[in-house]
């Protein structure tokens, strides 16, 4: 896309910094960093988010994460990583090219993903698993 930042940077119009690159993904550190060596991992195509992203792009993106995770973990010491992915604007999405964060995360970090459970959510299990299956 020719507007797209992320796509961008792939061409090399926009500087980033590269963690790490092959021809299908490109790994680099967030300017907008929760922690040090939060990074975006995106495949070189575009594609908008996790809905249209291709099976074959899909399974390229989880690999490099997984690099880039070890290389963390063999080179830093790194042991805990959380994994994220936002996919349309109501689950804040900002920027529209399919993309993973890696978030290294250490004890009293300033971060909390919090969620807010519903448990009473489980006796419609059953029906949900309807929904799918019919």
């Amino acid at each position: 896309m020719e507007n797209c930042v992320f796509c961008k940077i792939v061409r090399g119009e926009v500087p980033s910094w590269k963690v790490y690159e092959d021809e299908h993904t490109y790994a680099f550190l967030d300017i907008h960093p929760v922690n040090e060596y939060h990074t975006l991992v995106i495949p070189k195509n575009h594609c908008e988010n996790i809905f249209d992203v291709t099976p074959r792009d899909a399974l390229h993106v989880m690999k490099t994460v997984k690099t880039v995770v070890d290389l963390y973990h063999d080179k830093l010491g790194i042991n805990n990583i959380q994994i994220i992915n936002s996919s349309g604007v109501e689950a804040q999405q900002d920027v529209f090219h399919l993309h993973v964060h890696i978030v290294p995360r250490s004890a009293n970090d300033g971060q909390d993903v919090k969620w807010i459970v519903h448990p009473e959510w489980r006796e419609k299990f059953d029906a949900l698993l309807h929904r799918l299956k019919a």
